[in-house]
């Protein structure tokens, strides 16, 4: 019995949205020819072997366009009792702000009606715009007591001020108060550097810069006192790693002792934070081939209350999360499979 906490799916075109949007914005995309990327799905080259595996382009379109075809690709003959719908086609949303209010806004309606209201084993994550955080606040008000969503998406390259700022505190706090999780997925805008010296000059540096960018936010939602003034906000960190956590947390809490008065707010170590407020995916996992220094990286990760099952529905990262789940015992691999999750989304049935 498994939750899946990270499956994409994707509008085929905007034929699929035209539904969920009023006339203007019908108007806007006719008139000035805007196009979906096509990494409308998730940023990876369509032909690159990380975008699906070969299983899922024999069974049809990737990412799924429709129910039918996740159940063909995903769900029929697994033994998920839910999997969460990840839809990140608003991540590089243009620059008009009103524009990505109504993107999300069409996205969340298409969401329920083509894919919650069609198999009960789903429940999403609401997308929201990040550059106005009122229409943010908004549209997770209109939505918030459908408890088929569990969580707000974000991507962790969002904005040039990370989410632990004070300008996002209305969006925290509106998810917190629904009892939705923050879900920071991998990508994001490409207009937003991934480094702290701008833009990446290739893919593979724009690839591996997601595990560096997320760092950044954990750090900026802990050290901002995120969870001393929203005690009940709880993080998953989606298709961005994990292996990184140990040596991340080891200089944040050596640092934290040492310069505590910058940041008083900031009442515990940090790492007794993250152990509470965040959970983790399992794809990808970047652990080593050997038996024994994967299971010496598990060893510092605590992955019985840290870490999620993943599908990352219809990626392909490798044999990573074979090698996880190999070195796990049976209390863990309950925990990783089901328990984690379904604490985290309050999904008991």
């Amino acid at each position: 019995m498994r939750i899946d906490t990270d499956v994409h799916c994707a509008p085929a075109s905007w034929e699929a949205l035209s539904p969920y949007l009023d006339a203007y914005w019908r108007d806007y995309i006719d008139d000035a020819t805007v196009t979906l990327s096509p990494a409308v799905g998730a940023p990876y080259p369509p032909a690159a072997p990380t975008t699906s595996t070969q299983r899922a382009r024999d069974l049809g379109t990737v990412p799924p366009d429709t129910v039918d075809v996740l159940r063909r690709q995903l769900l029929d003959g697994s033994d998920l009792t839910h999997a969460i719908l990840n839809c990140v086609t608003a991540f590089t949303a243009n620059r008009n702000p009103y524009f990505e209010t109504a993107l999300c806004r069409a996205i969340n309606d298409w969401l329920v009606a083509e894919w919650l209201e069609r198999d009960s084993r789903l429940r999403a994550s609401i997308v929201v715009p990040t550059q106005d955080v009122t229409a943010a606040v908004a549209e997770i008000e209109r939505l918030g007591t459908d408890r088929r969503f569990t969580q707000v998406l974000l991507p962790v390259r969002g904005q040039d001020v990370r989410y632990g700022h004070p300008r996002f505190r209305p969006l925290l706090e509106a998810a917190s108060s629904h009892g939705l999780v923050l879900g920071l997925h991998a990508w994001g805008r490409v207009a937003s550097g991934p480094t702290f010296h701008g833009s990446t000059h290739t893919y593979l540096e724009d690839y591996l810069s997601n595990s560096q960018v997320v760092q950044g936010q954990v750090v900026s939602l802990i050290a901002e006192g995120v969870f001393e003034s929203l005690p009940d906000l709880r993080v998953c960190l989606a298709e961005c790693g994990f292996t990184w956590v140990p040596s991340l947390f080891w200089r944040f809490d050596k640092e934290w002792k040492g310069i505590w008065r910058e940041v008083p707010w900031v009442r515990e170590s940090p790492s007794e934070y993250f152990y509470r407020h965040f959970r983790l995916t399992t794809q990808p996992a970047q652990l080593p081939a050997d038996e024994r220094q994967c299971a010496e990286v598990l060893a510092m990760l605590r992955p019985d209350k840290l870490l999620m099952h993943a599908s990352d529905h219809p990626h392909d990262h490798g044999e990573g999360a074979q090698r996880l789940h190999a070195a796990l015992d049976a209390p863990t691999s309950a925990a990783v499979n089901h328990t984690n999750a379904a604490a985290l989304y309050d999904l008991t049935s």
